[in-house]
């Protein structure tokens, strides 16, 4: 999720009238509550052209700290993949490794855990996409700069790589690597990777672009929904919900079977399940 997005509904003319605001809106008004008790006014940071295509005036955009350079957003895209990564093909690893202990169960709480962590900690500096489809699909909506997709995007798929090489080095390279395959079929694989993305990226759009949403449960949120899917859809296509899921650990396995269906499904399901909540959004 992207931090410009997660502030992008904090107006000043908006905050007071939110109900049931987000974790962000409520540390806005006691920002605000400060700021005129110590005699300072709230600065304004400049805002990405999406919001002015949208007609929010910049001088509307408030924001609770200075933004984040582009490079520690970078940063922390490429930390965050990685530890994304490492969690989960590492638990595909591990229950490969221990003859199927972890369980499905297992592969799904590694997944969920790492993302709702990942958002916990990363989502006030880069927004903690972690993904590619997720940063394509707040770009389509205006919620994203374009001209920071190609950075993040490069830093996601670094961080992907690294940490597949790490778990090779650490685990028996003749295993799978974490590199997950169709079982049913590519016809299902891509299916279900479509639908378990679009409900993914629904989710995220709720709770990253609309401040009536409950802010402060983001992360698990996030973390449950991606924990669902897995249930849902592992023993089939694996779950990946992330172009750079499967990337890394096929780049490090030199096994590329089925990986145009885990680049090109994701992409096209999220885009949906954004649409689909801006759609609703009221």
């Amino acid at each position: 999720m992207d931090s410009s997005s997660l502030g992008f509904k904090l107006m000043e003319d908006q905050a007071s009238g939110v109900q049931g605001g987000s974790f962000l809106a409520s540390m806005y008004n006691r920002a605000t509550k400060i700021g005129k008790s110590s005699g300072h006014k709230n600065t304004c940071f400049p805002v990405h052209q999406s919001m002015a295509e949208e007609g929010v005036r910049s001088e509307q955009a408030v924001s609770l700290s200075p933004c984040p350079s582009l490079t520690k957003k970078v940063l922390s895209e490429f930390i965050g993949t990685f530890v994304l990564l490492f969690a989960a093909a590492g638990g595909a690893i591990v229950n490969e490794k221990t003859r199927g202990s972890l369980t499905i169960l297992g592969c799904a709480a590694a997944a969920g855990l790492a993302v709702m962590i990942i958002v916990i900690s990363t989502g006030h500096i880069s927004g903690a996409h972690i993904n590619p489809a997720v940063t394509l699909s707040f770009a389509s909506l205006r919620h994203f700069p374009w001209m920071e997709v190609p950075l993040y995007i490069v830093a996601q798929v670094g961080g992907s790589i690294s940490a597949s090489y790490a778990l090779k080095a650490i685990f028996n390279p003749d295993l799978h690597g974490g590199v997950i395959t169709p079982q049913g079929g590519y016809a299902q694989a891509f299916i279900l990777e479509f639908v378990t993305s679009a409900i993914l990226m629904f989710v995220i759009t709720a709770v990253a672009t609309d401040t009536r949403a409950v802010g402060e449960l983001a992360g698990i949120a996030v973390g449950m929904t991606v924990s669902l899917n897995v249930l849902i859809a592992g023993s089939t296509s694996g779950a990946s919900m992330n172009p750079v899921r499967n990337l890394g650990p096929a780049i490090a396995a030199n096994n590329y079977k089925g990986l145009w269906v885990y680049i090109v499904a994701p992409i096209l399901g999220m885009q949906l399940g954004a649409g689909a909540y801006t759609l609703i959004r009221v």
